[in-house]
């Protein structure tokens, strides 16, 4: 039988996969080492970079909203950090961010370099330490935090919205804030999620779509829906050429 996360709702929990006990994957020694060559390399390409931000649902300007769940494919990873310091620590008083990333050793190593910019990781996906990973996002909620997640990741496919990000959205009555973005000048590689390293002095143009919320009593079918909203929003506000 899959495990689920109990949900304080009038509908079917979410299915997570069982996977048994696992411990993620701790950084080694060189995984510590690249982590930091590759925050400076992205802190000195990140001020080169020129950002224009595109809001055409006025996320900017409400002041109802302290604290959001970011929603940003598994291939804009480059410049995250970029974006919440423009988005979320320059607009909005959460206390800092925390972010979803795989248990295994590649998450290791992006955790490592999460951790150079000051984010909290909490290890984890639908597959592996699903249902304790979400309690500990949830948990970094009440204390006052920004949650990010890449919705596709850890394995795709590409530009599929998973359930993990309305899950947390459902259990902890937070907004999820779809982001994307687009640079001129960039490097694509060839793995599954083709993922995109910005060059120097490239444009940024930063696009952030309509925000989504889960009521707490939502079906499952009804989950299905704004997932499939979700998805249908981020696609929508994402160019790769």
């Amino acid at each position: 039988m899959p495990k689920v996360l109990d949900l304080p709702c009038a509908g079917k929990p979410f299915a997570l996969k069982k996977s048994g006990r696992v411990v993620p994957q701790s950084p080694s020694w060189h995984q510590l080492l690249g982590a930091r060559m590759i925050w400076v390399v992205v802190k000195l390409v990140s001020l080169t970079i020129r950002h224009r931000v595109n809001d055409p649902h006025g996320f900017m300007t409400r002041k109802d909203i302290r604290q959001v769940i970011y929603c940003t494919w598994h291939n804009r990873l480059a410049l995250s950090m970029k974006l919440h310091s423009v988005l979320g620590l320059r607009h909005h008083q959460a206390a800092g961010l925390a972010g979803l990333v795989s248990a295994s050793r590649d998450g290791a190593f992006l955790a490592a370099i999460l951790g150079q910019f000051g984010v909290q990781s909490v290890r984890g996906s639908s597959s592996r330490r699903g249902p304790q990973a979400l309690l500990e996002l949830a948990t970094w909620t009440e204390r006052g935090y920004d949650i990010a997640i890449t919705p596709d990741g850890p394995r795709g496919p590409c530009y599929r919205v998973q359930d993990g990000a309305l899950a947390l959205a459902q259990v902890t009555g937070l907004p999820a804030v779809p982001v994307s973005y687009h640079v001129n000048w960039k490097v694509q590689l060839k793995s599954w999620d083709r993922f995109q390293i910005p060059l120097p002095f490239s444009r940024c143009e930063i696009t952030i779509g309509r925000t989504l919320s889960v009521p707490r009593e939502s079906s499952e079918a009804g989950r299905e829906l704004l997932r499939q909203q979700l998805e249908t929003e981020m696609r929508a506000i994402t160019r790769d050429n």
